[in-house]
């Protein structure tokens, strides 16, 4: 990223595909004083298809408010070219729970990059049906919360959690939560939940994707970070990684390599997330990598 994040703001666009929209919403900013730091954009077809924009600019030199700004935009452009589209101000850190049972690789990355600044977000708190992390997640200064989230008391359960949570999560990550999520509690947070899911996905979905690969003999294993939605593993993907195995490996060194895997593809969809990068499509995602 060339820009100060703080003096940073995006655009994020999503239309019916025609001529003119780039032209439109750069000559607005233009008029606005702004300075387009980057642009990204896709079309699915030659004409009368979707367009997808992803747009950075810089906010110092702007000649009205944020606010004025976002109205102004909406009623001068968005309007005009019938877009769905987000205008966010990267000075406001977004607010990013955590979910967490006992494995703790992929949560630990994440505080870790979290500490050194390379997420720029606020964690309110990291929630867990198990005690065993509060140690390593309060030696980072995080707030930790045990929810038992036993299958016969679900529904209480993930009502304490909204509780919990109250208005203090934009988006929640589900570090390796063994625990699934009701359609009504996901539906708190649409496309605002990030898994990882331990596998190549669509392959081996559900319970323990290792011994499924190793039984199944395959050369490549494979992690994958997607959007919770309420069908379980078939929400839109963000990422995915893949390292190679041979006959040699056990099922034992099958999980170590996926440990790695699980770590860099989760860090690197939140990321994505908390930059503004991806826009959903239908069951896919268009994700502007840096």
């Amino acid at each position: 990223m060339l820009s100060a994040p703080e003096t940073t703001a995006r655009l994020l666009v999503t239309c019916p595909d025609r001529p003119g929209i780039v032209s439109a919403v750069t000559g607005f900013l233009f008029e606005h004083s702004a300075n387009i730091t980057e642009l990204d954009q896709h079309a699915t077809d030659a004409s009368g298809g979707t367009l997808f924009l992803r747009l950075e600019f810089q906010t110092p030199g702007l000649d009205v408010s944020h606010a004025t700004l976002t109205r102004a935009f909406g009623e001068v452009v968005g309007r005009r070219f019938d877009m769905d589209w987000r205008l966010s101000f990267a000075n406001r850190r977004p607010r990013m729970a955590i979910f967490v049972s006992k494995h703790d690789h992929a949560l630990m990355e994440l505080l870790w990059r979290w500490q050194r600044g390379e997420l720029r977000a606020d964690i309110p708190m990291v929630i867990s049906n198990h005690d065993a992390l509060r140690s390593e997640v309060e030696r980072f200064g995080v707030r930790f919360e045990h929810v038992a989230f036993s299958r016969g008391s679900q529904a209480e359960d993930e009502a304490n959690i909204l509780s919990l949570l109250g208005d203090r999560a934009d988006f929640l990550v589900l570090a390796r939560f063994m625990r699934i999520l009701s359609g009504d509690f996901v539906s708190h947070y649409p496309h605002r939940i990030i898994n990882i899911h331990h596998s190549f996905l669509p392959a081996f979905a559900g319970a323990d994707p290792y011994q499924q690969a190793y039984d199944k003999g395959v050369k490549l294993i494979g992690a994958t970070a997607h959007y919770v939605t309420a069908e379980l593993d078939q929400g839109p993907i963000i990422d995915q990684g893949v390292a190679p195995v041979s006959h040699r490996d056990e099922v034992d060194d099958l999980k170590r390599l996926g440990r790695d895997l699980e770590r860099q593809v989760l860090a690197r969809a939140v990321r994505c997330h908390l930059e503004d990068r991806i826009l959903i499509h239908g069951t896919k995602t268009v994700v502007f990598n840096p």
